[in-house]
């Protein structure tokens, strides 16, 4: 159908669980990547920040993709791999090797970080990418994290891409460049909420979903406000929006993922809460908060 979005609905970007030897916990991956399918997530992002990629060797970066391709594909579930780095060359590599992942339906494709390119210098950085990947790319425009941000109209001139399927749009809030971006895309665009505090708003505006990190904790009930917000049930999805907001809240303060992980940790659903280095595991203090907001009403 003309103009239908392929992405759509909630993406859990799992966290990478460790072993109490430090080692990427595949098994512990897998369960965890089948627990939110089958709580309704509508697909996984691999590497994305929440999996703590720049910390991970080569071979455990293969790992983790193996293993969510595995489930996704067993349950028939889109999966989008983070390949985006900060220099162009390694991130056309990287790319390239997803053509030997089954079922890749996209990447997760960063704005370059540190460097601090210009704008035109971003925006042809995406296009060459593009032109190789054999995946289509969804960007990814986080600034508080990379230092430089994609503006509106550089926004909408990639979306005129064949190979650019959307964006996660994660600038701390729903601003005016937003509001125009949700406005002015193709309709077959796929702007994804990135700020787990604005989700239904972007959604409500137009958006198409979100690649949500809390959802890694009550995923049915971020589905359920999702798909509230995509069906236009508004009075239904602010009622959830309202009771997750203490939980998001709670998730994201300290450094993710460690409160994340420390409530997973605690649930017995990882073997350890552990990040690695220069990243330090979540306060006693935040993952008694996280845990106590995760047991808030839902209906």
């Amino acid at each position: 159908m003309p103009g239908q979005r392929m992405l759509e609905g909630v993406f859990v970007p799992l966290i990478t669980p460790f072993d109490a030897n430090g080692r990427v916990d595949v098994g512990c991956l897998e369960r965890l990547a089948a627990e939110a399918l089958d709580a309704g997530a509508a697909g996984l992002v691999a590497l994305g920040t929440t999996g703590e990629p720049s910390a991970l060797d080569e071979d455990e970066r293969r790992q983790v993709v193996a293993a969510c391709a595995r489930v996704c594909g067993d349950r028939d579930a889109q999966l989008i791999v983070g390949a985006g780095t900060n220099d162009t060359r390694t991130t056309i590599e990287r790319h390239e090797q997803l053509a030997d992942v089954p079922g890749v339906l996209a990447s997760l494709a960063v704005v370059p970080y540190y460097v601090r390119p210009s704008e035109s210098g971003i925006v042809a950085h995406f296009t060459a990418v593009a032109e190789r990947s054999p995946v289509p790319l969804v960007l990814y425009n986080v600034p508080y994290r990379t230092g430089r941000g994609l503006h509106v109209d550089s926004l909408l001139q990639l979306a005129t891409h064949p190979n650019i399927l959307g964006v996660k749009q994660a600038v701390g809030g729903i601003d005016a460049e937003t509001l125009r971006l949700l406005a002015e895309a193709p309709s077959s665009w796929a702007v994804l909420g990135g700020d787990d505090a604005y989700l239904l708003p972007m959604v409500l505006m137009g958006g198409a979903g979100a690649i949500a990190a809390a959802a890694h904790v009550r995923t049915e009930d971020f589905v359920r406000m999702i798909d509230d917000g995509l069906a236009g049930r508004v009075v239904e999805a602010r009622a959830r929006a309202r009771a997750l907001l203490p939980l998001v809240l709670a998730l994201f303060a300290e450094p993710s993922p460690a409160v994340i992980k420390g409530v997973l940790h605690a649930q017995g659903r990882i073997p350890t809460p552990d990040v690695r280095l220069p990243l330090t595991n979540a306060s006693a203090a935040a993952v008694d908060a996280a845990l106590a907001a995760v047991t808030g009403d839902q209906r």
